[in-house]
């Protein structure tokens, strides 16, 4: 017996992918090997709902096969919707439904009700995301470690309670680097000031859109623990700094994106104010505190819920409408405000841990002082299907997030970069992502690669164990020889240029455009090499190649906007196509450690001629094929981007 259903393929359901309220969808399924069934069925039902069973009518045969087909209309309110196939025959009952992985795509069979079902993302009509967004190259920059502003290097604020590091020194990473207590209270400089003097260097590097880590007054030099969200941190600069900021990056098409913490402030804060070093009454201090209802307390005033636990990190009360209307909805809230001063949108924190309700409100805030304004989500899984504390999360319905930090293809690049998974397994899992996101929200995803919580791409592409398998200490001694640094810059180069030429907003981390080293917090929190950036990168070959990169995605819509398709996944090598109108760029990219000999297969595309027009190794040439077929030689650790 065969049964067969591919949720990608358009044979088998169309339209594919997620769809608007209310659209017809067209399943089939083949079945062989059967004789004649006595019932085939499709069942299917909204998330959280009763099971829908409904026949599937006989449409006709291909050769030994039979076709089977149904059309259901999908739900007028936005929601996920499962389904799964049933096939009852003289021999019993059989079932077929999602593939182990739970990837979409081609089905397995099973002869108990299937545990994994196919999953359609149905989503408003409404929803629209920022064109902007979706052309933007975008730059993430945590402030005092990328560049101090001021002449004679002096830092602002004058803070008595940190500890001052010159510029270069590695992050401090145990406790007794801090006098016995984790703080994270050790600064280096950097400030707005900073940012506004490398917007050249920006410019020129082809960013069109920054993404600042906290910038809001805290005790940490993270600034995740927020102590006031009405002021620049005064280390940073001041309001009229940011806004000048907004300003310059305007000039050079540059826009700024802000870090919004709003699950959690800080205890040293002007709301919570636990050791009265602001001139408030915070709600550690009494019950009568205008901010008391902010916060949930279990045993007044030292028992108190907290981020992980956190004590330092109190955790907010969402429901409080004093909080919300701070925070989100009155004239003057603070999502309002930094938008009205100049910012272009809001990267929100932890937002699987903020409820639905919260974040509805939040876009409406934002999006009431500037509908254009894009707002990106912290999700680490599939945001399409993600649950958090027992509830599905509904970002992409059309009333929440723009977008979401594209985890699942960092994973994935970083796995088919180190040969970990084949070419194979990456596109199921990078088609699983187009399958699963609305298309406003695909073509908006923050791509990112390194990021303030995670390993540098360059030290990880030197086949490194993760944060997650070796200690603060040896990570902070762990730097690549001389022979596995060349590779694995050879190897982030080939990501970076995936990572620039697919669909989603890529991020460049700071310093990741030289192959900084790094493992995770601190150590990827360093200090960009101003000083010593040739040493970093020699003869700028890593900032050459962003260059070049950045130029050519911006070059074209096929890259931002356009059509995605693989046209080659064998062993560790991969090719695949963007198309936008007349316009077809083919990328072929080969992980492995020797040559490849490549049939590319573009002839749906109608594409009979391509030409490298950018390279890794330095080669370059032209094929032609009346079919469509190329027969290509790529070296090892290549990618070539060809023009049709």
């Amino acid at each position: 017996m065969e049964i067969e259903h591919n949720s990608r393929q358009q044979f088998f359901r169309s339209p594919g992918g997620a769809v608007t309220c209310g659209t017809g969808i067209r399943f089939r399924l083949v079945v062989e090997g059967v004789g004649i069934p006595r019932s085939v069925k499709l069942i299917y039902k909204r998330d959280g709902g009763e099971d829908i069973y409904v026949d599937m009518p006989y449409i006709y045969s291909i050769i030994s096969s039979s076709v089977y087909e149904r059309t259901v209309e999908m739900p007028d309110e936005p929601g996920l919707v499962w389904y799964y196939f049933e096939v009852v025959t003289d021999r019993g009952v059989v079932y077929y439904g999602n593939n182990q992985n739970n990837l979409g795509g081609r089905g397995e069979m099973s002869f108990g009700a299937p545990s994994r079902s196919f999953q359609i993302t149905v989503y408003s009509e409404d929803y629209e995301t920022p064109e902007w967004f979706k052309d933007a190259i975008a730059y993430q920059i945590f402030p005092d470690r990328f560049y101090n502003g001021n002449e004679n290097g002096e830092f602002l604020g004058g803070r008595t309670d940190i500890i001052k590091r010159s510029w270069g020194e590695q992050p401090f990473y145990k406790a007794e680097q801090f006098g016995g207590e984790y703080k994270s209270n050790d600064f280096f400089g950097g400030n707005l000031e900073g940012i506004i003097k490398k917007l050249p260097y920006l410019e020129e590097l082809g960013i069109t859109v920054i993404y600042l880590n906290p910038i809001f007054k805290a005790a940490s030099n993270h600034k995740y623990d927020t102590g006031n969200y009405e002021e620049i941190d005064p280390m940073f600069g001041d309001e009229e700094t940011f806004k000048r900021l907004c300003a310059e990056a305007k000039k050079r098409g540059i826009r700024i994106i802000l870090d919004g913490v709003f699950n959690h402030t800080g205890d040293d804060s002007k709301y919570f104010n636990k050791y009265g070093h602001y001139d408030s009454v915070g709600a550690y201090q009494s019950k009568d505190s205008p901010y008391y209802s902010w916060f949930r307390f279990m045993d007044y005033p030292d028992v108190y819920e907290s981020w992980w636990g956190m004590t330092t990190l109190p955790q907010v009360n969402e429901e409080s409408p004093e909080l919300r209307e701070y925070l989100l909805s009155g004239a003057d809230a603070i999502v309002k405000k930094w938008i009205r001063l100049g910012a272009s949108g809001w990267r929100l924190d932890v937002v699987d841990e903020l409820p639905d309700f919260f974040v509805k409100e939040l876009r409406k805030g934002v999006k009431e002082v500037d509908p254009d304004a894009v707002i990106i989500g912290e999700v680490w899984e599939d945001a399409s299907n993600k649950t958090a504390y027992g509830e599905r999360r509904a970002y992409f319905a059309g009333d929440e997030l723009d977008s979401v930090m594209n985890y699942p293809l960092r994973n994935a690049l970083i796995d088919f970069a180190l040969c970990r998974i084949d070419a194979f397994e990456f596109n199921r899992m990078i088609m699983s992502i187009k399958e699963n996101y609305p298309a406003p929200a695909y073509y908006s995803l923050l791509n990112i690669l390194s990021s303030h919580d995670v390993e540098r791409l360059v030290t990880l592409m030197g086949r490194v164990p993760t944060r997650h398998e070796i200690d603060r200490e040896r990570q902070a001694h762990a730097w690549l020889d001389s022979y596995t640094l060349e590779i694995a810059r050879k190897r982030a180069k080939l990501v970076y240029a995936m990572a620039l030429t697919m669909p989603g907003v890529p991020c460049i981390f700071y310093g990741d455009e030289l192959g900084m080293q790094g493992y995770g917090d601190p150590f990827c929190r360093a200090c960009y090499p101003w000083d010593n950036a040739d040493e970093v990168d020699p003869g700028a070959e890593m900032r050459n190649w962003i260059k070049q990169l950045t130029r050519l995605r911006r070059s074209s819509k096929a890259f931002s906007t356009g059509g995605f398709d693989y046209v080659y996944r064998i062993d560790c090598a991969y090719g695949y196509i963007r198309h936008q109108g007349d316009e077809r760029y083919i990328i072929l990219v080969n992980f492995d450690d020797k040559y490849k000999h490549v049939r590319l297969d573009a002839a749906r595309y109608g594409v009979t001629k391509i030409e490298s027009i950018m390279t890794s190794d330095g080669g370059s040439g032209a094929h032609e094929s009346a079919d469509g077929i190329f027969y290509i030689h790529i070296p090892a650790h290549a990618l070539v981007i060809y023009k049709a």
